[in-house]
């Protein structure tokens, strides 16, 4: 599962890294949720990449009302191309999402401990994910997206047996390509990060609630609190 994550870069750092063409300002998040505006990097139609302000929680086209649709947040890489919800946008509207991090929780209910999980040495990393736009039929719109996941990789799998799909920079290319029209070339893509590539450390409970939203969610927590 992927249902919290954080985007702290500077807005020149992300747009360096991700190499999409217009301009974009935007502040630091540190606890970003679903149903949330968020940002996601894709092709456009005239060549380049383009950042563009979509919705958390992908909405398919085919959807007659969207407030009867219970928004998907992640889709499983493994069966995306066989469900009717993800097939289309993993063939045709694949994006990356922005981060520098991702949270995952362990222990009961009423006492969730997060974990935060984020590139050795920090830095932005990009997420698969897929997009889709809703037309109503009153000409309404909504761009949505979901972040797509995979097996867990040794070090994630101590907090859950999931984990967001990481695409390296050297394959965003063939990622965002959607010309072929097909998703056979990029299923190897689709495969957990490498053991060494994360760092995880135990962060606030304050992050537990979403209307937190500060430096101070990520406060790293004192092996012993985190015993108690």
């Amino acid at each position: 599962m992927c249902t919290r994550y954080s985007l702290t870069s500077p807005p020149e750092a992300v747009r360096a890294y991700f190499r999409y063409l217009n301009e974009a300002i935007f502040p630091p998040r540190y606890n970003i949720a679903p149903s949330q505006p968020v940002a996601i990097v894709r092709d456009t139609h005239n060549g380049g990449r383009e950042l563009a302000l979509v919705r958390w929680g992908l909405i398919p086209s085919w959807v007659k009302d969207p407030r009867a649709f219970k928004m998907l947040v992640n889709a499983r890489s493994e069966s995306a191309a066989d469900k009717p919800s993800f097939r289309a946008g993993l063939r045709h509207k694949r994006c990356l999402v922005p981060a520098d991090g991702f949270y995952e929780w362990t222990g009961p209910a009423g006492a969730k401990r997060p974990h935060l999980a984020r590139l050795r040495g920090g830095g932005t990393m990009g997420l698969a994910a897929i997009y889709e736009h809703w037309l109503g039929a009153d000409g309404s719109e909504i761009e949505t997206m979901a972040i797509l996941t995979t097996a867990a990789n040794g070090p994630m799998a101590r907090l859950h047996d999931r984990m967001p799909v990481i695409i390296p920079p050297e394959h965003f290319d063939v990622w965002l390509d959607c010309r072929p029209g097909t998703a056979t070339h990029i299923t190897d893509l689709l495969v957990p990060a490498p053991d060494d590539l994360l760092d995880i450390v135990e962060v606030s409970r304050k992050l537990n609630n979403p209307a937190n939203e500060g430096p101070e969610v990520q406060e790293p927590v004192p092996v012993t609190a985190s015993l108690l």
